[in-house]
């Protein structure tokens, strides 16, 4: 689990160090990865493992023009003296790529450069549908419409052009696609699934992931983005359809109607 935790940290920054050859990458990695796992403590593990929203660190006041701007006492505290590993979406509405650039930056120069060993921040976002935390970008039909179109290569194309835009603002991790089959229409999040039927969201979400990822998964790509396929097994399916409460599901039904789909997403990369 560490060493896919500072994996995904290097994704983000260091692609040129990491993914040297396809022969050489791999060995490079594990090397790296034990160096920094043998020179940790248990509290930077902790760390390494803490994800906070951008509100975190955030400065609660936005500028003229909707500019975010990061409060630099909270954000030295959260990443040097907690050393949080990972920060995600935004604190209101959109951002500007400038605005995305800035931010990125500033949090990697404070983990880079003033933390004991340098690991940096891996940033995520909600891109669920286009990058549509980032103004200007293209804006996709939500998942449930795309699933509409019986079409995966409609969907890998949307997928694509998502990373390409993501990544575009600094961003190297997508929390999409959302693989819960949509089986409960009194959930709030329907429209985030590719529906109720395992077949086609299993489809959909193959195409999705490699439209993230490519075909061969190399999420070093300057136009690629690692995906994240969420949110847990069952989670699409409460009882009483409100959002983040229990869910009861016999076996059975799990392994027809929920398994497959989040399988695919596996297989998939």
């Amino acid at each position: 689990m560490y060493s896919m935790t500072v994996f995904l940290f290097f994704l983000g920054m260091a692609p040129g160090l990491i993914f040297a050859g396809k022969k050489g990458k791999s060995m490079l990695l594990k090397t790296k990865v034990a160096d920094l796992l043998s020179k940790m403590t248990l509290e930077e593990k902790v760390g390494q493992m803490t994800q906070v929203t951008i509100d975190v660190v955030a400065d609660h006041q936005r500028n003229p023009g909707g500019w975010q701007k990061l409060d630099t006492t909270r954000l030295r505290e959260a990443i040097i003296t907690y050393h949080v590993g990972s920060i995600l979406n935004v604190m209101g509405s959109a951002y500007s790529l400038e605005n995305w650039h800035a931010i990125i930056n500033e949090i990697q120069d404070v983990a880079t450069k003033e933390t004991r060993l340098g690991i940096p921040v891996i940033y995520g976002i909600d891109a669920i549908h286009g990058a549509n935390y980032t103004t200007g970008a293209t804006l996709f039909p939500q998942s449930i419409g795309m699933a509409a179109t019986w079409n995966p290569d409609l969907v890998k194309e949307e997928a694509t052009i998502t990373a390409y835009e993501v990544r575009a603002s600094g961003i190297p991790w997508d929390f999409n696609p959302v693989l819960g089959a949509g089986r409960q229409p009194l959930w709030s999040r329907l429209w985030e699934t590719y529906g109720e039927d395992a077949y086609l969201a299993s489809t959909m979400a193959r195409a999705y992931i490699k439209g993230l990822q490519g075909d061969d998964n190399n999420v070093s790509r300057e136009d690629k983005v690692a995906a994240c396929i969420k949110h847990y097994l069952g989670y699409s399916f409460p009882f009483t359809g409100k959002d983040r409460t229990p869910a009861y599901i016999p076996e059975r039904m799990l392994r027809e109607h929920f398994l497959p789909i989040f399988k695919a997403g596996v297989d998939a990369g």
